[in-house]
Order: structure tokens, then sequence, then C-alpha cells
């Protein structure tokens, strides 16, 4: 395993995914531990729904002004205040090192990944990926950028939105076209094609939201909670 990585296979929550590493994102407030596990037992929920339930929830505003610069270079080192920060590595590299099994490096390197196996929490398929077919998987942003804009972003310190984009909190490896799929909707417009995981989607997405004190759509809400039982 590649230093970084953080892999706690005994971890309390829900049941572990196919890879038998993925973390319940109730058990995962700092998005440190790898993946994305099913969030199923009626306790589980009921804490799902407490934490959805506590966002506040405004319109979505207009898109003037956004442009994916306004959150720094993409994968940024240096977006001091979130975990895995300048640590040698940029942020797309830790998290398929966080996230991925069977790490092959570049040579010389130990960031930089090539090779890898990874479990997609989105659609429940497994990767083999190679660097040389790098769009086959891509990180996503789970409350994406431009949602985030329209929900007050764009009134944030840029050094705000920099930490917003490299917070391995809300940031996930996924299968590259369940991510174009995705694009930059909420969860009234696109939930992952695993339903099993659906709730733990909302989960962290809420954890996101509540992070950055972030309002989420009235309709974003329902679906969340719904997802969780509500």
């Amino acid at each position: 395993m590649a230093a970084g990585c953080t892999a706690d296979p005994g971890a309390p929550g829900g049941p572990a995914a196919p890879d038998g590493r993925a973390v319940s994102p109730l058990e995962n407030p700092d998005g440190t531990k790898p993946g994305l596990a099913p969030v199923s037992t009626d306790a589980d929920e009921a804490a799902a729904r407490k934490l959805i339930e506590a966002l506040s929830t405004k319109g979505r505003g207009p898109k003037t002004g956004y442009d994916r610069d306004e959150f720094g270079h993409a994968w940024i080192d240096t977006a001091d205040g979130v975990p895995l920060a300048r640590n040698g590595c940029d942020t797309r590299n830790d998290l398929l090192r966080r996230d991925a099994q069977n790490l092959r490096f570049r040579s010389g390197s130990d960031c930089v990944v090539v090779a890898m196996t990874l479990h997609d929490p989105y659609t429940g398929t497994t990767i083999e990926w190679r660097k040389s077919k790098a769009a086959e998987v891509q990180i996503d942003h789970v409350v994406p950028l431009s949602y985030s804009w329209q929900m007050g972003s764009s009134r944030w310190p840029v050094s705000k939105r920099k930490q917003f984009a490299n917070d391995a909190l809300n940031l996930i490896p996924v299968q590259g076209r369940a991510n174009s799929a995705k694009s930059d909707a909420g969860p009234a417009s696109w939930l992952p094609p695993d339903k099993g995981i659906r709730c733990a989607y909302a989960v962290r997405f809420a954890q996101v939201a509540a992070k950055y004190a972030m309002p989420v759509t009235a309709p974003d809400k329902r679906t969340m909670l719904r997802q969780c039982g509500g």
C-alpha cells in the first residue's frame, strides 16, 4: 500500500463495499478513509436523516461569473485547511492512493499512479485502470463546484474555494462515464446508478454542505431524505 493511504476494513458503520475497504460516510467525517460504503442499518439511516434535516435550503442562484479557475488550479497540493494538503502529492493522486488497490506508480515516484484497481461506488463496478486511458476514472466533486457557486461560494474568499475544490471529503474517484452524466447536478436531478449507495451519497453531499455552511435546494433536500428512508 502506498504511503498516505488509509485503510480500516474493521471500521464500524454500514457493510463494506465489495473491495472490503470502503467505509460508511458516517464513520468517515473528514473523508480521509477510503471509498463510500452503503448506509444500511435503521440506526444509521436515522443518523443520516438527522444530518440532512439540519441543512438549510434556498433556490439555486445564477451561474454568472462561474469559472473553474475561481477555485484555483486543478488538484493543487497547497490548499491549506484540508486533509492531505502539502504532502508533496497533488489532490488527484492523493485520492487515487486513498481509494484504489493494486497501485503502481510512475518510475521513481511514490505519488503518480499509473495503474490501479478501483471499485467504483457509483456503479458498483470494478475498474482496472491505466493512465493511458485516464478518463476512465475521474475525481467527482460530490457537491459540484458550479452548484456551490450558485449556492453562495461566489461570495467566498478564494482560499475557501480552493479548500472546497481540494477537500477529500468532497472528492471520490469514480467511473468517468458516471461522473460525466452527473455533470453539475444536485441529488434531485442525479443519483448514483447503484441504488444501494444512494443514502451514503446523500450523507456525503450533506456532510460537505454542512462543513461549508452551504444551503441546498429544497428538492435536493427532499430527495436526499428519501434515499435514507425519509
